[in-house]
């Protein structure tokens, strides 16, 4: 507090203080012991506000794990709000460029970083240990590698945040499936973060919308403000589960429309191949427990933002599934066109040098529906294209019977 701040802060209390007992005295009339009094009331009053602040705007120490695309993104989102972070990069000439050069030499290279506010490491253990909040963000497949250095209580007091967009091919099981099972983390200190949000649109600061879904609404709103920006929006959810599989199906279902663009199909078949896809999608959903998966519907008010609750037609359900199955930004798509094409699959990962999720979560999706046994020819049908050598013209003619 400033001078200026001090003395409007003291005629204020002592403005209540004439209201309150009703005094109409000249300052030169009042004894010495008032102002004593004005002046040690307004040092208490305002050490409490201090402390309410503290306790309210608390600061939320992060650690992100990863330094691709997404994680480079999310890692600007955060200190351009001011957040500190620590940095879990692959190794010491990636943490040496980002010093030296503040910019990832891989990654989103337009985006310029503060070094300031980043703590660089290649130690896991160092960044999670330092860390109050543990941001995932590296693809599925290395998920287990990458968190193999923890002990089993690494987690212990801290909140993980899953920024996957896929799931563990190992044992087909989500982020909070896996670490619950591996490093007893409860479901209510696991989040989630969503898009549909393309790095490269966040690294340009295009207007984009991030999905937080937690079991604590208002703990998930709070951890939601830090990532709020001019360029980007956020938006709160409990469908945990829902958002995480909405995220994996929508992986296929891009590699599918890029097969189809492959073979020179047009808009017009994209179009309907999207839109059986968004039901084919739905209905997994409903299998797996997942809520408000339908469209025109709002049940309730969201009771933190006071904004309609998220429904099917919202961002990070079919808007995630639009943006990946058409965007030229998408790794999925622009994997499936590859094959499409006539690319095998191996040669597509090579040329691409990036993962796609969606072609280890055909296959889990395709084993874990054994359970649930919904009705998915699409994505299917995928999984035979990528894994069972059925040619790519074949698998999209035999998903023509089943559009409507």
């Amino acid at each position: 507090m400033n001078r200026g701040e001090a003395a409007i802060f003291l005629s204020s209390i002592d403005l209540a203080l004439r209201k309150r007992f009703r005094f109409r005295i000249a300052y030169c009339q009042l004894p010495i012991a008032y102002f004593e009094f004005v002046f040690l009331y307004s040092l208490f009053l305002y050490s409490c506000n201090s402390c309410f602040f503290i306790r309210v705007i608390r600061v939320m120490k992060f650690g992100i794990i990863g330094s691709g695309s997404w994680a480079t993104a999310l890692a600007k989102i955060l200190t351009d709000n001011g957040c500190s972070i620590n940095w879990l990069v692959r190794n010491e000439k990636i943490a040496h460029h980002l010093v030296k050069r503040h910019h990832n030499p891989n990654y989103l290279s337009s985006v310029y970083f503060d070094a300031k506010l980043l703590s660089l490491s290649t130690d896991i253990k160092k960044v999670v240990a330092e860390s109050e909040y543990i941001l995932v963000a590296v693809p599925s497949a290395y998920v287990i590698d990458t968190l193999k250095p923890l002990s089993t209580d690494a987690f212990n007091n801290k909140k993980v945040i899953s920024a996957v967009k896929g799931i563990i091919p190992h044992n087909n099981q989500l982020l909070n499936d896996y670490i619950k099972e591996c490093y007893q983390v409860p479901l209510e200190d696991y989040f989630t973060i969503m898009g549909p949000c393309h790095a490269e649109e966040v690294a340009a600061e295009k207007l984009s919308y991030l999905t937080f879904s937690g079991m604590d609404q208002k703990g998930t709103a709070e951890l939601a403000s830090k990532f709020s920006t001019p360029y980007l929006n956020t938006i709160v959810n409990k469908d945990v589960y829902g958002v995480q599989y909405a995220a994996i199906l929508k992986n296929i279902y891009a590699l599918g429309a890029g097969i189809a663009h492959g073979l020179e199909y047009g808009d017009n078949f994209l179009s309907v191949l999207i839109a059986n896809s968004a039901d084919e999608m739905a209905g997994f959903l409903r299998k797996v427990g997942a809520r408000h998966i339908e469209v025109g519907v709002h049940e309730e008010e969201d009771p933190v933002t006071h904004k309609k609750n998220a429904n099917y037609a919202t961002s990070v359900y079919l808007g995630d599934l639009l943006v990946t199955c058409y965007s030229l930004y998408s790794r999925n798509r622009t994997f499936g066109n590859m094959v499409g094409k006539g690319y095998s699959v191996k040669a597509a990962q090579l040329e691409m040098n990036m993962v796609a999720e969606g072609y280890n979560a055909s296959r889990c999706i395709y084993l874990i529906n054994k359970e649930f046994k919904a009705d998915m020819p699409i994505a299917e049908t995928v999984y035979k294209i990528l894994w069972e050598n059925v040619k790519p013209s074949e698998g999209v003619n035999h998903i023509e019977q089943f559009l409507v």
